[in-house]
């Protein structure tokens, strides 16, 4: 993990990564991820979910962080803050992403923990994700100490446009 660094990006950085951001989904995707779409998945495509990522993040609804090597971008985690009025104690954890060269480097977990120090900062102690049910994430989400809520079946389908169930966790952070 010597060589990874983990940072957020602001609106105008993650401007300038939308192109290396948008490869890193495309990878995951073509990898077998269920993040959202469908395989395969054109570049323009992933292109326009980044810039509406860029501008939740330049409106203050997204936090976006990285990881990166000397090769490039190596992954990708959001959190969410921006909900109801009732809970500005909480945030959703979204799309943590790991291109297929990184895995099994720390990177997830790199990512974890760094999405977990931004929650605490932003004032959130309740944070939910879903992924996958017995998916690689799922098993890490339990390492990382999250509680799993629970399955919905065929909530979403797999990039081959099989079904997939869900699972959701949530994470309490200490004060």
């Amino acid at each position: 993990m010597d060589d990874i660094a983990v940072y957020r990006l602001d609106a105008a950085g993650a401007a300038r990564q939308a192109d290396a951001l948008a490869l890193l989904l495309i990878d995951c995707v073509d990898g077998g991820a269920s993040v959202g779409f469908l395989a395969p998945l054109p570049h323009e495509r992933a292109r326009d979910y980044w810039q509406g990522v860029v501008a939740g993040v330049g409106r203050g609804e997204r936090v976006l962080l990285v990881a990166e090597d000397a090769e490039g971008l190596l992954g990708s985690v959001q959190l969410v803050p921006a909900l109801p009025d009732n809970q500005p104690h909480r945030a959703d954890v979204a799309k943590l992403l790991v291109h297929r060269r990184a895995r099994r480097r720390g990177v997830a977990r790199a990512l974890m923990a760094a999405v977990e120090a931004a929650a605490r900062a932003a004032g959130r102690r309740v944070l939910v994700l879903d992924t996958v049910t017995g998916s690689a994430a799922d098993s890490l989400y339990t390492q990382c100490g999250w509680q799993r809520v629970g399955e919905i079946p065929d909530y979403a389908l797999m990039p081959d446009g099989r079904f997939c169930a869900t699972t959701y966790f949530h994470k309490q952070l200490p004060p």
